[in-house]
């Protein structure tokens, strides 16, 4: 190193420790609000004195939203232990892949997610390495699992027999204090920011939301997430509900089903098992105005959110 590198060098780490300094002070002031850049963890050694589990953060990147005709072009999976109490221990490894579709991306999907043509071109995601990736896996969780897991599904039957959560809908994040369910949004009330939309980095995004300490419960979101998965819920079909108080139906919630998939024709929505005497008393009172018996299915986590449910 000469003597005119020496100083220049200095200075940047000065430079540093300043900016360090500068965003600690600025956090301790109720005028302002630090985000800092989110850092991906790096891979830990699991050590036999821990009692661990071990689950998959995975997100898709796909040509378009319908799992029967769209396809992935990214998949991203990161796999973290954690203790039984929600805790996050570390990150045992990172899968990142590409897959070219049979067409052209759309344009709009890449402006999304800056995935071109170019950088699939000649790519396929082995199965094998997938299955053998999640194999030892308890759970996957997706921050959409109702997107997710229907393309995942389609591509690789390991993920049928698994275990599903969805952290944007299984926390309820506006209880807490954040300003909505948006990957984004939680990061920012974490006091996080990223690069959006590549799989792999918006799988590390959520792990730091899920070992967020949520300030009600005094334990990670993680924990939160894992408990209402356990819970069963139930599926209601308002068949045949007339037509004119379809906006009462999606006001209280309810979703549309086309049938196009072999599901019913009908609206529905999924409540847990508490819930279940009010919800049918609202479609008797509300939607039907007489006695019905509801078709119902019962939904766990290993059905949850499945195209086969």
């Amino acid at each position: 190193m000469d003597a005119l590198t020496q100083p220049l060098r200095e200075e940047h780490t000065v430079d540093q420790v300043d900016l360090a300094a500068m965003a600690e002070a600025l956090s301790r002031s109720p005028d302002y609000r630090i985000l800092r850049r989110l850092v991906a963890r790096p891979t830990y050694i699991p050590t036999a004195e821990q009692e661990v589990r071990t689950g998959i953060l995975l997100d898709t990147e796909t040509t378009g939203l319908d799992h029967r005709k769209d396809e992935i072009i990214e998949l991203g999976m990161v796999k973290f232990d954690y203790l039984p109490d929600g805790r996050i221990v570390g990150v045992r490894d990172v899968f990142s892949a590409f897959n070219e579709p049979s067409g052209p991306i759309p344009v709009e999907v890449t402006a999304l997610t800056g995935i071109t043509d170019e950088m699939v071109a000649g790519h396929r995601i082995d199965a094998g390495a997938v299955e053998a990736f999640v194999d030892d896996a308890v759970i996957a969780i997706a921050h959409n699992a109702g997107f997710d897991r229907k393309f995942a599904e389609r591509h690789w039957s390991i993920f049928e027999q698994m275990a599903w959560g969805c952290s944007m809908t299984e926390v309820d994040w506006r209880a807490h204090g954040f300003v909505g369910s948006q990957l984004g949004y939680l990061l920012s009330g974490a006091g996080l920011f990223h690069q959006a939309h590549r799989a792999v980095d918006d799988c590390h995004a959520l792990l730091e939301i899920l070992d967020f300490v949520l300030p009600a419960t005094g334990a990670p979101a993680l924990a939160l997430l894992l408990e209402t998965a356990r819970k069963p819920t139930v599926r209601l079909w308002a068949e045949q509900s007339p037509f004119e108080l379809k906006d009462a139906l999606k006001k209280r919630g309810y979703r549309w089903s086309d049938g196009t998939d072999g599901r019913p024709k009908s609206w529905y929505v999924d409540v847990s098992e508490i819930s279940l005497d009010d919800e049918i008393a609202f479609l008797k009172a509300e939607i039907y105005q007489r006695d019905i018996s509801p078709t119902m299915q019962t939904l766990t986590a290993f059905t949850r959110f499945s195209a086969r449910s």
